[in-house]
């Protein structure tokens, strides 16, 4: 079978270029290992997510220094898409099912480590909603903001790359909750459908700021009481500032630093103890246990329209090193979604 794969030349260093990833194609004899019970499935690939945690994967690690391993140099890409099944040798899943979760780049991929696949029951909304709002990116920003930070009503809420994937769920979510919530992107385009699609309170172009510390005391007069961080680096310092006493920060990602050779220092950390703060990290395959409440309450929310959602699609398995070295650039508006096929 002729199958088109997304190759990673070498491990990267500094900002990833196009020229880091290979579209081959080459002839693959895709079967599953023998025996009808061997738990993996042949998959044919439909949508890829673009995210920003697979910059990390593209750097030689050391076991343990990650939740999640580094790309090998020479073979497919592998993250997040949504996929139909074309053979089966997990009982969990039969032929023509929908699932989603951990797959490779290329059109085709047998899946061996079939517990990171969901089966996708609800086929009522797009099928790439499953990069999105109903995957990895919608479980983040639903235990971020929830699980960690336990919002109360009236709350003053921050979102840093609020437009991204994660964040323009959050700050609906904010919404939804009753807090008032404020939300920085890179672009007027951005910030515009920070206020006009996802109902942000309001929403700031970090490049025009020329200090932060003062922007976030103009948007939050009496502070912050929960910031999703999606950032780090200097928005981190200057959020830190603007903290009230005992709020909560979700430390989801840093996309600031990914490609620094040498990260960035956090200088106000003191404020953490001044004022008390709660500050945790967390990664979404941690609590894949509440995926299924997490449903129940989004879900519904979509269809009655309490909920939007934006992508920024891309065609083909030949556009997808350029929308994932896109993303560190700020090139894409909502979550990038690479369509390997329509079925």
């Amino acid at each position: 079978m002729r199958n088109k794969q997304v190759i990673l030349r070498d491990t990267v260093s500094g900002f990833p270029k196009e020229s880091d990833m290979l579209v081959t194609t080459g002839s693959t004899e895709l079967k599953l290992p023998e025996g009808s019970s061997s738990g993996a499935v042949l998959v044919k690939n439909l949508y890829l997510s673009c995210d920003p945690y697979m910059r990390g994967r593209m750097t030689k690690r050391h076991p343990g220094d990650s939740y999640v391993n580094s790309f090998n140099p020479g073979s497919p890409l592998t993250g997040y898409g949504v996929a139909k099944v074309l053979e089966s040798g997990d009982p969990k899943f039969k032929q023509g099912d929908f699932v989603w979760g951990i797959t490779g780049w290329e059109e085709y991929s047998v899946i061996t480590a079939t517990e990171a696949l969901f089966k996708i029951h609800n086929t009522d909304v797009p099928l790439s909603y499953y990069t999105g709002i109903l995957g990895m990116p919608g479980i983040t920003a639903y235990v971020g903001f929830y699980e960690v930070c336990s919002p109360k009503k009236g709350e003053t809420v921050y979102v840093s790359a609020a437009s991204g994937a994660v964040g323009q769920l959050v700050g609906q979510f904010a919404k939804l909750s009753g807090c008032y919530v404020v939300g920085s992107a890179g672009s007027k385009e951005k910030v515009d459908l920070l206020k006009n699609k996802f109902g942000f309170d309001e929403a700031f172009n970090y490049k025009e700021e020329p200090n932060l510390v003062a922007a976030l005391k103009r948007y939050f007069p009496e502070g912050i009481d929960i910031y999703f961080e999606n950032v780090g680096g200097k928005m981190l310092d200057a959020v830190l500032l603007n903290m009230r006493i005992h709020g909560r920060i979700a430390v989801c990602g840093m996309i600031s630093q990914y490609n620094l050779e040498q990260p960035e220092g956090v200088h106000n950390l003191t404020s953490v103890i001044s004022k008390q703060l709660r500050m945790e990290g967390f990664v979404a395959p941690s609590y894949y246990h509440l995926y299924g409440k997490f449903l129940e309450m989004v879900v519904p929310a979509i269809n009655e329209g309490k909920i939007t959602y934006v992508e920024d699609v891309v065609e083909g398995l030949e556009s997808a090193p350029a929308a994932l070295v896109g993303l560190f650039v700020g090139r894409n508006v909502g979550k990038q979604v690479v369509v390997v096929s329509r079925e």
